[in-house]
């Protein structure tokens, strides 16, 4: 039977930008919904997001800002980050708390493979090179990480691919719509969705809540906060092969 799933990453509680994907994803025949994490972090709506997630029976795989929240820890790397936890986990409900608690670190479905981050760290790995060798050791023949926001598939030529799926709620590639993936396990086929929503909103409710402009400013530029824009690099010494984009 054929299998059509949505790959859904790095919501960090962008409700406007999740419920335009889930509109956007209502025109395809889903079977099945996968979070590759991050559900949590940086924008204000942690209990609207999850709770949507939940109607939807998601899958979600564990981010390092969903670790921060269960373990009630800090980020390592940014102060700003570490904020909008304060915020989030002052908010957080039990059943929310709960439901994210029971992420998973990885996934395999047939002949794909889940993780957040990467394949040596599933939640904090970093994945900005993509190489054939990375993947080579593993018998699985297509790869879906996060973590880094930008969205890209790759063919890396021996039989196996990689995408992240970008950043339903921060995208950090130079554009600024909602980013997220279909994978037709049938077809074998990878298709990256691009989708507008209302950023207005996101900023209104931040502002209410007495955040700085620097922390919903970038959401207008499709960068990181204080306006970096990232990029995936590919070592490959040949034709990389562009999935379909609708």
């Amino acid at each position: 039977m054929p299998i059509l799933i949505a790959i859904l990453s790095d919501i960090h509680g962008n409700l406007p930008a999740l419920e335009s994907v889930l509109d956007d994803m209502s025109r395809f025949p889903i079977d099945r919904v996968i979070s590759l994490g991050d559900v949590s972090g940086y924008y204000p709506f942690i209990n609207e997001v999850i709770s949507l997630l939940k109607e939807h029976n998601a899958l979600n795989l564990i981010g390092n800002h969903d670790r921060y929240i269960i373990d009630d820890t800090e980020c390592p790397r940014s102060y700003s980050a570490n904020l909008a936890l304060i915020y989030q986990k002052s908010v957080l409900t039990e059943e929310s708390r709960v439901w994210l608690k029971e992420s998973i670190s990885s996934f395999v479905s047939g002949e794909a493979s889940f993780v957040h981050g990467g394949w040596n760290d599933p939640e904090d790995e970093y994945l900005y090179r993509i190489t054939p060798e990375y993947f080579a050791r593993f018998e699985q023949k297509y790869f879906f990480c996060g973590h880094t926001h930008v969205q890209r598939h790759v063919n890396l030529g021996n039989g196996q691919f990689f995408t992240n799926p970008g950043s339903v709620g921060q995208p950090r590639d130079g554009i600024e719509t909602a980013a997220y993936c279909l994978f037709d396990e049938q077809r074998r086929e990878v298709i990256l969705r691009r989708v507008a929503y209302d950023i207005d909103r996101v900023t209104e409710k931040m502002k209410a809540l007495g955040f700085e402009e620097k922390f919903y400013s970038n959401l207008y530029s499709g960068s990181r906060i204080g306006g970096r824009v990232d990029t995936i690099e590919v070592d490959i010494p040949y034709l990389v092969v562009k999935s379909k984009k609708y």
